[in-house]
C-alpha cells in the first residue's frame, strides 16, 4: 500500500458524503451535471463515485444520468433506529446534568401503571437515601415523570388510571383525588415538565420531563431528585432542556 492510498480513500469517502448530502437535500432526482456543480466535483469523478454507490445500493440511477438516494440507506437507517438504546443514549446527558446541578438524576421507563427506574447517577454530595434505585417501581401518580406519562395519555385516561390504581397514598402529600391529579397532569401538559413535592418519599422532591423517540412517541422520563430543603424549582427548565437533548439524540426532530 502506498503512502498516498489512505489519503485517497478518505477523499473518496468525503466525496461520497458530499454527493449523499446533496441528494438528501432534493426530493427529485438530480442529473450528473447538477451533482458535480453542487459538490464542486469534476463530472468524471462524480460519475465514477456514483457508479460505485449505485452498485452498493446507496444511490439509485433513475434514468441515464439521473440519481436519487437508494433503498440501502433506508435499511441502514432502520437498523440504527432499532438498535438505539435509550439508556445508552441518555447516560452522558444524565452525567452532564448531575455534574451541572450536583444532584441525583434518574432515567425511567413506563410499564403499565408504573414507572421503572432503569438508570441513576448520584451526586457526590448526596447523603440521602431515596427509593429511586435501579429496578424499583412506583405508581404513576406519585412521581414527576409519571405525571408526564399521564399527561400524554390525556385527562380521560387519568380517570381510568385513578379507578384502576385506587391512587394509594405513600406520604401525607401524595395526590389521592382525581381532581388534584387532573390539575397536576394538566399543568404538566402545559409546562412540559412535572414536579413531585414529597409525594413518593418524605423529604425528597423531584422535577421530571419526557423523552421522545424518532417517531415522537414518549418512551422515557428524565428526573432530578433532591432533598426538599435543597430543591430549586428553577431547575425545571434545565431538566426539560436536557430531556429535549436526549430526544434529539434519539432522532426526534420536533
Amino acid at each position: 500500500m502506498s503512502k498516498d492510498e489512505p489519503k485517497s480513500s478518505i477523499q473518496v469517502i468525503d466525496r461520497m458524503m458530499k454527493l449523499l448530502n446533496v441528494l438528501a437535500d432534493h426530493v427529485e432526482p438530480l442529473g450528473l451535471k447538477q451533482l458535480a456543480a453542487q459538490t464542486s466535483l469534476h463530472p468524471s469523478s462524480a460519475h465514477r463515485i456514483l457508479g460505485v454507490m449505485v452498485e452498493k445500493g446507496l444511490v439509485e440511477r433513475v434514468e441515464p444520468g439521473s440519481y436519487q438516494l437508494g433503498i440501502k440507506l433506508l435499511e441502514l437507517g432502520n437498523l440504527v433506529k432499532a438498535r438505539i438504546n435509550v439508556r445508552q443514549v441518555a447516560l452522558p446527558f444524565m452525567q452532564k446534568l448531575r455534574d451541572e446541578l450536583d444532584e441525583t438524576v434518574n432515567l425511567t421507563l413506563r410499564q403499565g401503571d408504573e414507572i421503572v427506574y432503569v438508570e441513576r447517577v448520584t451526586a457526590a454530595k448526596s447523603m440521602m437515601r431515596v427509593v429511586q434505585v435501579v429496578g424499583t417501581r412506583a405508581p404513576l401518580h406519585i412521581t414527576a415523570v409519571g405525571k408526564i406519562f399521564l399527561a400524554q395519555d390525556g385527562l380521560q385516561s387519568c380517570e381510568e388510571y385513578a379507578l384502576r390504581s385506587g391512587m394509594p397514598a405513600f406520604t401525607k402529600d401524595t395526590i389521592t383525588t382525581l381532581d388534584r391529579l387532573r390539575e397536576e397532569v394538566d399543568k404538566a401538559r402545559r409546562a412540559g415538565f412535572a414536579i413531585d413535592k414529597e409525594e413518593a418519599e418524605k423529604g425528597v422532591c423531584c422535577i421530571g420531563a419526557g423523552i421522545c423517540d424518532s417517531s415522537g412517541k414518549l418512551v422515557a422520563g428524565l428526573s432530578i431528585s433532591a432533598p426538599a430543603d435543597r430543591i430549586n424549582y428553577k431547575w425545571s427548565g434545565r431538566v426539560k432542556g436536557i430531556a429535549d437533548e436526549i430526544s434529539r439524540a434519539m432522532g426526534y426532530l420536533g
